[in-house]
């Protein structure tokens, strides 16, 4: 079987056990009182129906149940031995090898950490920089959700753990990316732009990344989105991204309120998923707003700070057609 790569936030709860996962080389997920789910003849259906009975039975609808369920589903079911989980913990990140199938320790439901899984973390344990990451490895560890696929991003993954672990400076590509990162942040700083041209880059970056169409939303006619990017996933399934631009400085960060504008955006314009994407950073009062809106309604917004974003101009450029 071909190795598998995965992001996984330990934090059942909302409380950070990844000193723990680290102490006793596992990873933990939660959802502990659904006991049960280690049957391999569970069908998905009854699988979900666990979950929902356990945490979401007053639900009218089975989206929540069915998003934890697909997180259980991934580290009980898909994840293997040999594959590489992904860990981010604040600024930096863990990499673990998995080396044994899903357990349920009944002494750990209390604390929400029933479900287990014993690794080996690689990096001799120490956390790597999330700046040596690519934007679309950073990206994912963002992901508003507790497990997700990162397969597609095993080269970034393996990229980091050789720069990390070989104790060298990086290699030249990699320094020569990181320094033209900082030069074109610190040109979204304090470089000709104003808030016009910064929505204008934007633009630029979506339609490099792909986009077929993408619309700056005149001021008198902002609903909550400056901008409107719209995809085509398989060439067929039409996808709008709603986008809030902030041209800020790193002080003050941007907060919940500028989530909030988005939120308005998103449900005016019937959008699939929202942005913000800032030349400052991000308020965790903001990522809150954000994981909330995700958890109640399904719709991810994604964060990208500075940092973020000049990673996405080095990566994908800023020409035009």
């Amino acid at each position: 079987m071909n190795q598998q790569a995965f992001v996984l936030r330990i934090a059942p709860g909302r409380i950070d056990k990844v000193p723990e996962a680290l102490t006793e080389n596992q990873i933990i997920i939660g959802w502990s009182k659904a006991e049960g789910l280690l049957n391999d003849d569970l069908p998905w259906a009854l699988f979900r129906e666990i979950i929902r009975d356990a945490y979401y039975y007053s639900e009218d609808t089975l989206r929540k149940a069915g998003a934890a369920a697909g997180h259980m589903w991934r580290f009980i079911r898909e994840m293997d031995i040999g594959d590489l989980v992904v860990v981010p913990h604040c600024s930096e990140f863990y990499v673990a090898k998995i080396e044994g199938p899903a357990i349920y320790d009944t002494n750990k439901v209390t604390d929400d950490t029933a479900y287990r899984r014993s690794v080996k973390w690689l990096n001799g344990k120490k956390p790597i920089p999330r700046n040596l990451a690519k934007s679309a490895l950073i990206s994912r560890m963002k992901t508003q959700g507790t497990c997700a696929d990162a397969t597609d991003l095993l080269d970034e993954i393996n990229e980091c753990l050789q720069i990390a672990s070989s104790g060298k400076a990086p290699i030249f590509k990699t320094d020569l990316q990181s320094r033209f990162t900082r030069e074109t942040l610190n040109e979204l700083h304090s470089g000709r732009m104003d808030s016009f041209g910064f929505e204008r880059l934007i633009q630029t970056v979506l339609t490099n990344l792909g986009a077929e169409d993408v619309k700056i939303v005149p001021r008198n006619q902002d609903k909550g989105a400056d901008i409107l990017a719209t995809f085509r996933v398989a060439g067929a399934f039409r996808q709008v991204i709603a986008v809030q631009a902030k041209h800020w400085k790193p002080d003050p960060p941007v907060g919940k309120e500028v989530v909030e504008q988005l939120i308005a955006g998103i449900e005016a314009e019937a959008a699939n998923l929202g942005m913000v994407i800032t030349s400052g950073t991000i308020s965790d009062e903001a990522v809150n707003a954000a994981e909330k809106y995700f958890d109640e309604n399904g719709i991810k917004i994604e964060l990208v700070d500075g940092v973020q974003f000049a990673k996405l101009i080095v990566e994908h450029g800023i020409q035009t057609s």
